[in-house]
């Protein structure tokens, strides 16, 4: 319908990192019922991924923040751009913008004046209840920011006599292509969805253990969107998982590409963090070179500091009693370790445990807990603890071996191949010094 309103979301595309808190938050998932929550109200909705362009998205882009009848813009994950191109409609337009942020965001005081909408992530993605929740909170909000004819930018609310500034071609249409040149320019191929159908292969191809596919077609994604994070991390794991041409020219490669494109040393996102950590781990596990080791525990030391998770606590744990066992660690040191590790699997108990309480819609995260309680109470050597939380692990994966959750092999071989390393790490026992001196 050509006089149907428009509304356009200003957005990150994908997995971000919250990086105040260390969440993983999916904005795909948010912007999906955003989405909806716009065209129940109404309107056609758009992110800039979605619009079809044949040059620099830029100008498309501060065309839709000036022209849609509404602007979403969600601030979740601090995200600057968003911050910035928000500062932009509210100085082009002094009504119609709603801005939303997830609910852990720290709202900075300027911002703060306005009126800002939460909603919840649940883990990666938001939960079933919250979605509906926001998606009609934000419905009755975009049906009322329209019947309104209230000021809600900040900028014309104190500067009132302040007219709004006028685009001087008038002629041109939505998305920046002029009157009787849309047929002169096709438009360029449809980036967003392209990214998209690209990193769901990539997910179906890796929930089969078939990584080296995902790893081609992660490389076309990291082609068509070539600085964006989420896709390189997703590239780094399938690299290393597809051990092609062999292990260790993949976990190599898996290196390079993150040393060259993520900034592991000075990087505070988990993720990048963890993957540094993977691969070091991994090279040990087939060189043996101590600086391996080093780098795998100092990683996930900072990882686990930065984010207080299991997934950095439970690796940071088993490094620290593989470290005990080598020749050339001093007794001490070698107590130092245990100890340590013994601490830090307490932690991630109560980490478990609270999530395992909030609960989690997501099979395979469930599973992820499970098997870290497992493996944390082996650790700790609590035969029976160890006994009762693998029976939960298997009997949950087991449960999850029919479409569309199916929980990959690899997952279970993972866990069991850890669970046998760690019994070689725990004897003889580095208390041993302790009895002997």
């Amino acid at each position: 319908m050509d006089d149907q309103k428009t509304c356009f979301v200003i957005q990150g595309f994908g997995e971000k990192t919250d990086y105040r808190t260390g969440r993983k938050l999916n904005l795909d998932a948010s912007y999906e019922v955003m989405k909806e929550a716009v065209e129940d109200a109404g309107l056609e909705c758009i992110r800039a991924d979605e619009i079809q362009h044949s040059q620099v998205i830029d100008k498309p882009m501060y065309e839709q923040i000036l022209n849609a009848d509404l602007v979403i813009a969600d601030l979740s994950t601090s995200n600057v751009n968003a911050a910035y191109e928000l500062g932009v409609r509210h100085a082009l337009r002094p009504r119609t913008t709603i801005i939303v942020a997830e609910d852990q965001w720290d709202f900075p005081f300027d911002i703060n004046r306005n009126a800002i909408r939460t909603y919840e992530h649940l883990g990666p993605d938001l939960g079933r209840r919250e979605a509906k929740k926001f998606a009609q909170m934000l419905t009755e909000a975009i049906q009322a920011i329209l019947d309104d004819d209230a000021v809600d930018s900040p900028l014309y609310t104190f500067l009132p006599d302040l007219q709004p500034p006028r685009k001087g071609e008038p002629e041109a249409l939505a998305f920046g292509v002029q009157k009787g040149a849309a047929e002169a320019k096709a438009p360029a191929a449809e980036e967003g969805p392209a990214v998209k159908a690209f990193t769901d292969q990539a997910k179906t191809a890796m929930a089969a253990d078939n990584f080296a596919m995902a790893k081609s077609m992660l490389e076309a994604a990291k082609g068509l969107r070539p600085n964006d994070e989420s896709i390189i991390q997703k590239l780094v794991l399938a690299t290393y998982k597809s051990k092609a041409p062999n292990e260790l020219d993949a976990l190599r490669e898996a290196h390079d590409l993150i040393l060259q494109e993520l900034d592991p040393v000075r990087s505070n996102d988990p993720e990048t963090i963890g993957l540094w950590a993977a691969v070091h781990k991994r090279l040990w596990s087939l060189t043996e070179d101590q600086i391996d080791l080093q780098e795998t525990v100092d990683a996930l030391e900072r990882g686990f500091r930065l984010k207080g998770d299991f997934y950095n606590g439970i690796n940071l744990a088993f490094s620290l009693n593989l470290r005990t066992q080598l020749a050339d660690t001093p007794p001490a040191a070698a107590v130092a370790d245990y100890v340590q590790a013994q601490r830090v699997r307490r932690k991630v108990i109560d980490i478990c445990r609270n999530l395992l309480a909030a609960g989690t819609e997501d099979p395979a995260e469930k599973y992820w807990v499970l098997a870290t309680r497992w493996e944390a109470a082996f650790g700790l050597e609590d035969t029976v603890e160890a006994a009762r939380w693998e029976q939960l692990t298997r009997e949950h994966w087991q449960a999850n071996q029919e479409p569309p959750n199916q929980l990959p092999v690899w997952m279970i071989e993972s866990t069991e191949e850890q669970i046998e390393k760690l019994e070689g790490f725990l004897t003889p026992s580095p208390l041993r010094f302790i009895a002997a001196g």
